[in-house]
C-alpha cells in the first residue's frame, strides 16, 4: 500500500495535479534575478491583488497611447449608441496638427468601429473624434477622463487630451495598474483591444482600410492576452499594459518607458520567464544604457524625498 501511495504521489508531482499546484506557481521569486530594460514596471496578481514585482512604480511619466484605454472607458461609460455613425473630427485636439493618418477627415464610421481602431491599432484621429462626439463636447470628455481617474484612486494621473500625443498626459505604473484592473471589467474593451486585425469601412466617401493590433503578443500562440494597450512617443518611450496569464494565474502588467521597438514586449517575456523559472535572462546593453540615461530610479528617490519633507 505504501508503495502504491508513493507511486501515486510521484505521478501527481510530475503532472502537477496537486490541488495547491496553482497556489505555488507564483511563489516568491528573487527580484535580483529579474532584469528588465523598462524604466518603470508593475506586475499584480489579480487573484490576490498583491504586487508581485515593481520597479520605480511611483515615478510620474508621460504615458503616450496608453491614454486610449481611459478614452475607451469614458466612451463606454457614456452609454452612447455604438452603432451611430460619427465623423472624423480633430478640430478640438491641437496635438493632432501635422500627425499623419490614413483616416480621412470628415469621413464617417460607427462609434464601435471608431473605438476598435482606437484601441487595437492606436488610431489617433479616431480617439480624438470619439471625444469630439461626447455628450457635452470635448472639454466634458477630458473632464470625465480625469474624474474617472480620481474615482479609481489614480492620484498621480492627469489627462489633457484623448490620444496620448501630449506629454502632459501623465501617470505612474501603480496608477495604471488600477486602470487596467478596472478596464478588464468592460467586456467590449477586452474584445476590441485584443482583436488581431480587421478591415473597416468608412462612408462619405466610401473606402476601406485594414488595421492590425499594435501589441505583437496577441499574435503569439504562447500568450493569452485578455486586455492590452501599447503606446509610444519620444518622451514616453515604448509602453505596454496588459492582462494575461503567468504561472497559471491572471496578472496585470504595466511597462513604461522602454527603449526600442520591441523592448517592452521583450520585457514582458522576461518577466513571464522569471515568474515561471525564477530567472529572466539578460538585457541588451543599448537598452540598459537608455534606462540609465533616463534615470527614473533617481527621479523616484527625489519624489520620495520631497514627500517625506512635507
Amino acid at each position: 500500500m505504501k508503495i502504491r501511495l508513493s507511486l501515486v504521489s510521484l505521478f501527481l508531482v510530475v503532472t502537477g495535479t496537486f490541488a495547491n499546484a496553482s497556489e505555488t506557481t507564483l511563489a516568491p521569486r528573487d527580484p535580483s534575478q529579474l532584469h528588465i530594460a523598462s524604466g518603470s514596471a508593475m506586475l499584480v496578481d489579480l487573484q490576490t491583488n498583491k504586487v508581485i514585482y515593481s520597479s520605480n512604480p511611483d515615478v510620474v511619466v508621460p504615458i503616450a497611447s496608453v491614454t486610449k484605454l481611459m478614452t475607451g472607458m469614458v466612451v463606454l461609460d457614456a452609454k452612447q449608441n455604438m452603432d451611430e455613425y460619427i465623423s472624423i473630427n480633430i478640430s478640438d485636439t491641437p496635438e493632432m496638427k501635422g500627425v499623419f493618418s490614413r483616416v480621412r477627415l470628415n469621413s464617417e464610421m460607427p462609434r464601435k468601429e471608431m473605438l476598435l481602431i482606437t484601441l487595437m491599432s492606436s488610431e489617433n484621429r479616431a480617439a480624438a473624434s470619439l471625444a469630439h462626439h461626447y455628450p457635452g463636447g470635448y472639454a466634458a470628455f477630458i473632464a470625465a477622463m480625469n474624474a474617472k481617474a480620481k474615482a479609481l484612486g489614480m492620484t498621480s494621473t492627469r489627462y489633457v487630451e484623448p490620444t496620448g500625443l501630449s506629454t502632459h498626459n501623465v501617470s505612474t505604473a501603480r496608477d495604471l495598474s488600477k486602470l487596467v484592473q478596472a478596464a478588464r471589467k468592460y467586456p467590449m474593451l477586452t474584445q476590441l483591444s485584443t482583436t488581431k486585425e480587421k478591415t473597416v469601412a468608412f462612408r462619405k466617401p466610401n473606402y476601406t482600410l485594414g488595421f492590425s493590433n499594435t501589441d505583437h503578443l496577441v499574435n503569439r500562440a504562447n500568450w493569452d492576452i485578455k486586455l492590452t494597450k501599447t503606446g509610444f512617443t519620444n518622451q514616453a518611450g515604448h509602453c505596454l499594459v496588459l492582462v494575461t496569464q503567468m504561472g497559471n494565474r491572471p496578472v496585470s502588467l504595466v511597462i513604461l518607458d522602454a527603449f526600442g521597438k520591441y523592448t517592452h514586449f521583450a520585457d514582458a517575456s522576461r518577466i513571464r520567464k522569471w515568474i515561471e523559472t525564477g530567472k529572466s535572462g539578460a538585457v541588451p546593453d543599448v537598452a540598459l544604457q537608455y534606462k540609465a540615461d533616463k534615470n527614473l530610479k533617481g527621479r523616484q528617490k527625489s519624489v520620495v524625498q520631497a514627500s517625506e519633507s512635507r
